[in-house]
This record gives C-alpha cells, structure tokens and sequence, in this order.
C-alpha cells in the first residue's frame, strides 16, 4: 500500500534490508504530526481526530491527540539538537497556554482536571506524554515560555501527582511528571514521594529475565517495554544518573536478550497483550537500549528491528489515506481495541521515536543493518520469569510465543468466563496470526466441556521453564471456568506442557477431577484461506481421531477478515491425559505431523515421544512438571 507523505529514496547500501535511514524516520515523524495538525483547534489546545469517541469522552481523546503526537514532535525536535523546520514546537506551546488557562471548563481548549483513575483517569495517561515532551524540549519551549504559563501548566501536571491511578505501569506516569518537574527546579517532598512511590512498586513486580508484571499480579505483555523499561530508563538518562541507569539500564539490557526474538523477520511484532494498536511502539525498548548503550544488540540489529516495525506497519494499511493512524492493527480492526481506545490511542506509537534521541552520527544510524535474532538461526527460548516460551524459524521468520505465566487477572480478581481476554488466555500468539474475536471458535485453546458447556482459561500458574539445544519447554496450570452454570467444578484442573522442537510443538495436557461424561477439545492456529501461512494439528493420545475437523471463525483475525482454526474433541473423565502435535509454517514447507514422531508412550502422569528427524526423545511428566530431553 502507497504511503500518504513522502519518504526519501531507500538507502539500501547502509540498510540491505529495510532500506531505511534515519532521514525516513524523521520523515514518517513529520507526516504524522503534519495530518493530525489539520484536526487542531483553534488555539492548538487540543487535537480531535475523527473516529469512535473512547469511554473517556472527546475533549479526553483530544488532549490525547495533542500530548501523543508531543512525543514524537519532542523526539523529533531534540534528537536534532532543536532544529525545528516545520515549527512543531511552536504550535504545542500555544496549545499548552490555550489549554491550562482554565483546566476542567467545558469550552473550545481547555484540558480535563487530571483525577483518580476511576473517575477520570486518562488525562493522568495524557501528563506523562505532556512532561516528557517538555523536559526533552525544555531548551526551545519551556525556558521561553512566561512564567504566569509555566506555572499553570505546573498546577495541571500536579494532579497527577494528587490523585491515584490505577494499579499498574499508571503509577510511572506520576513519576514521569516528577521527574520533569524536578528537571526545571520545581522539586518538592510531593515529586519525591510520586518518584519513591512509583521506584518501589516497580521493584514489586520485578519477576526477572528483565521482565515486569504490569501491576500486581501476571500481566506480562508489551507494557513491559514502551512504559515499565521506557519510563525509568529514559528519566535515569535524560537525568544524567549513573546510578539509577546502571540497576534499570541492565534490566532493560536482560530484557532485550529475550523480547529481541519477538520480532518476525516481516517487522511484525508478536500480536499478544493489550492496546496493540499503538503498533511499532513495541520497538521503543529496542531503540533505547541502543541510545542508552544497555542492550545486547549491535547497532545494526537493533536498526533492523525497529526499521523493520515502522516498515511494517506502514506498507500494510495502518494509515489511512490522509495520513492519520488507524485504530487497528494494519486497517481498523475493532478486536485489537480496548474500551478506553479513542481515536488519537494509536499516537503512543510515538514512542518508537526514541530512536530519534541517537543523533546523525550514532552507530544506530551510520553501522550498516544486521539481521534480526530470528533472521539469524533458529532459536528456542524459555522466559522463567513471566513464565514464556519464544520459538522462531528461520526459514520463514516466524515467532511464536508459547503462553505459560501471563494471565492480566488481579490478585484480588475472582475468575470469571465473561472476563475471558483472547489476548491474554490463549496457549500461544505469534507474529503472523492474531487471536480469534471472543464470539468465534478460540484459537489455541484447551477447553473442557462439561454438560455441553465449554471452559475459558483464566488464572495461570506457571510450573517450570527452560530450553537447550533447539528445544524448550514451559508448563503451567489452571482451573477451567465455565460460560454458563457453575463458574467451576470442584477438583478440576488441566496441567499444560508446550514443548518446542525446531518448528514443531508438543501440546501435552492432563485432565485432573472431571465429571463423567465431560469432553476436551483442542484447536491449532487460527489462518485464513489465503494466507500463506499454514496451521496443523494432529492428535497423538486422547482424542477421537487424530485428524481435525476445521471449524470457521468468520470475524477473522487482524491478518484476514474470515480464519480457520483446526481442532481435536476426545472424552475425558476423571485423570486424562491427551497429547498433540502442532505447527505454524510460511510457506508450501510445512512439516507432516503424521510423520514427526516414530514412537509415543503415555504411562499414567508420563508421556514420551521419539523425534523422527533426528531420534531424539522428550520426556514429559505431569505433578510436578518436568521435562527432559535426550539425544541418541
């Protein structure tokens, strides 16, 4: 699809294989602040682009579109030391003036009161993109504003440090505007309790291998990148502390040497988590590590994998024809939106323009490109911390990611089907295939049916993880819980072991305390027709027939408009154990299921099989969970 702005001639020389420079990104940067600058108001206060009001009403989602589209401008401006062509920084202080001359008032510019995140929490979102864009741009905007506007804007910032968010990666935006306060000699015991409180609940949800839960609790998805790594980081680097970049800098570094692998050689990131329409975001972490120096990658890698993303995104439809962000994935997609989605929400994409931070003459620009991780080999990688498992082949640059530990229930939360999150409960997500819409079949599901009613899977307990020599493995347990009658049938639990053998998966499952008479289905990878991406499924042990029926999803996917989704039923009653092979293939190679193993054995809570290609032989035990893998 034609891009709606202009872009420089691709540089394939210093970029083989995305062709584009830094003078793209800036390029791009420009076209989007250029078409969502014809939505302004009059006194540039507040950008409202058309679309679907969120839940937090329009003067909400305009303030969004202005401090959204800041980070970007902010990027743009102060990666070029304050050269400032088009004159973006003029408009946003004009706008900053219009709208804190009279916060909360119902008229053409005025900003929302920041308050609690439960009564009108997202302008408390909206402070955070407002503060850093000011402290990156404090040379060429703030220091000329008057005084009289600087300390209205102060007041405004303030609520967000006077009111409470909500109970997750929220608690950093508190935090951003301390610190930016503190930046400009506005410092008090009110930023430093905002800073300690937040530094203190971060540390909380350290769960390691560079991974944060998104509040209490199990949510691990891209938050962790463009917010629980982006905000720390940034604020240790623009504040010049050693200290304080060293401990979050190496998190971000250990961070890197798994969400590294979540990139498809295509660009795409792994669609999996919430608010995914904020898009080639996910590559904000990639591009700070590179501007900080805390990363594993070389320069070119990590060009490669952010080129790649924002190249994406742009040549499949995620802008519409005037130049606007869609809310979507490539077009609008309503399943990749949440509730509290308006129609500036896709502008946290701004992020991405931390990459913007390496001046002209940084390695990240000037070192030619170099493959991604998954471009590099195949790879197989257990996550303990978050409880996940990376799978990636190189022949067709897809990523897998094989769900053990993520789950975005609450502690506090009990576990209901009508909550069920396909982007959360699903076995597995990847890079080519989005989760079926909650009304169709389920994608990578493991559901038992009792009396006829299907379950969803809600709390996750991880078991165990770990990875050799192209193979891993993760496990975990949960509770099924009901769409209709009872919520649970007391003593029924399932144990789930993904096994990853080069492009091959092994779905071992064990069905504890079911009624007489209940049934188990599994389905594969949801794929459109005309995708070339090819989904199987074969029964090994526990199913009525090891071939699959294929049942339509006809609100499709974020890749095709209308999927469809293998699937094996057997029955179940009391202890069962039933065992699968799975794979997702690009391209005519997919592998034949039928063939892949030689041998399987189940002997009570035991299951082994014998690789075909190459004799090796994966031993899984049920309670506790483990797994072993040997040569011949």
């Amino acid at each position: 699809m034609s891009i709606p702005f202009d872009l420089p001639a691709g540089d394939h020389d210093i970029s083989p294989r995305t062709g584009y420079t830094r003078a793209h990104w800036e390029a791009v940067a420009d076209g989007l602040l250029t078409a969502a600058w014809r939505r302004a108001t009059p006194g540039s206060a507040l950008l409202h682009l058309p679309g679907r009001p969120s839940r937090s009403g329009v003067r909400s989602d305009g303030l969004e579109g202005y401090a959204r589209t800041f980070l970007a401008a902010a990027f743009r401006v102060a990666g070029a030391d304050g050269d400032d062509p088009r004159h973006w920084l003029e408009r946003y202080a004009d706008g900053l003036a219009a709208g804190t001359r009279a916060p909360g008032r119902d008229d053409t510019e005025s900003w929302p009161l920041i308050l609690d995140f439960d009564v009108q929490g997202q302008p408390m979102v909206e402070s955070a993109s407002v503060a850093l864009g000011l402290r990156l741009t404090a040379p060429w905007l703030w220091d000329k504003l008057g005084t009289e506007v600087q300390d209205r804007a102060e007041e405004w910032l303030r609520g967000a440090l006077r009111h409470t968010p909500a109970p997750n990666n929220w608690y950093l935006f508190p935090y951003t505007v301390a610190g930016f306060l503190e930046s400009v000699g506005r410092g008090d015991a009110e930023t430093a309790a905002a800073r300690e409180r937040a530094l203190n609940l971060l540390e909380s949800w350290y769960r390691g291998d560079g991974w944060y839960a998104d509040g209490d609790g199990r949510a691990f998805d891209h938050y962790n990148g463009w917010a629980l790594h982006l905000y720390p980081v940034l604020d240790a680097h623009l504040s010049g502390d050693a200290d304080a970049l060293a401990r979050h800098g190496g998190r971000l570094r250990a961070h890197l040497d798994g969400f590294s692998l979540m990139f498809g050689a295509d660009g795409a990131p792994l669609h999996y988590g919430r608010s995914l329409t904020y898009r080639f975001a996910a590559s904000a972490a990639v591009s700070l590590g590179a501007v900080t120096g805390h990363t594993p990658l070389t320069p070119g890698a990590s060009r490669r994998i952010a080129s790649g993303s924002l190249r994406h995104f742009l040549g499949r439809g995620a802008l519409t024809p005037d130049g606007l962000l869609s809310p979507g994935w490539y077009g609008p997609h309503e399943a990749s939106l949440q509730e509290y989605s308006g129609p500036a929400s896709p502008y946290w994409a701004s992020k991405a323009f931390v990459a913007l931070l390496a001046p002209a003459g940084h390695a990240l620009w000037t070192d030619t490109e170099e493959p991604a991780p998954v471009e590099e080999a195949d790879r197989v990688l257990s996550l303990s911390g978050p409880g996940l498992l990376l799978q990636a082949t190189r022949a067709d640059g897809t990523v897998r990611l094989h769900n053990h530990g993520s789950d975005h229930v609450r502690p506090h939360e009990g576990e209901s089907a009508a909550d069920d999150d396909p982007h959360y409960g699903r076995l597995a997500y990847s890079t080519r295939t989005g989760p079926t819409a909650p009304a169709n079949v389920a994608d990578n599901h493991l559901s038992v049916e009792v009396a006829g009613r299907p379950s969803v899977r809600r709390r996750v307990h991880p078991l165990g993880a770990g990875h050799g020599d192209g193979w891993g493995w993760a496990a975990s347990w949960h509770r099924p819980v009901f769409v209709e009658g009872p919520p649970m049938v007391p003593g029924l639990t399932v144990e789930s072991v993904t096994v990853a053998h080069g492009g091959l998966e092994l779905r071992a499952h064990r069905v504890v305390g079911a009624p007489p008479g209940a049934r188990v289905t599994l389905t594969g990878w949801a794929t459109g027709p005309e995708e070339p991406t090819v989904s199987a499924l074969y029964g090994l042990c526990g199913w009525d027939d090891p071939a699959p029926e294929t049942l339509p999803a006809p609100q499709g996917t974020a890749w095709t408009p209308w999927a469809r989704v293998p699937r094996l039923t057997g029955g179940c009653g009391g202890t069962t154990v039933h065992l699968a092979l799975a794979s997702l293939t690009a391209g005519p190679a997919a592998p034949s299921l039928e063939r892949a193993v030689t041998d399987v054995r189940v002997d009570g809570g035991t299951v082994e099989v014998t690789w075909a290609d190459d004799g090796s032989r994966t031993r899984v035990s049920f309670g506790p969970a483990e797994v072993r893998h040997t040569r011949p």
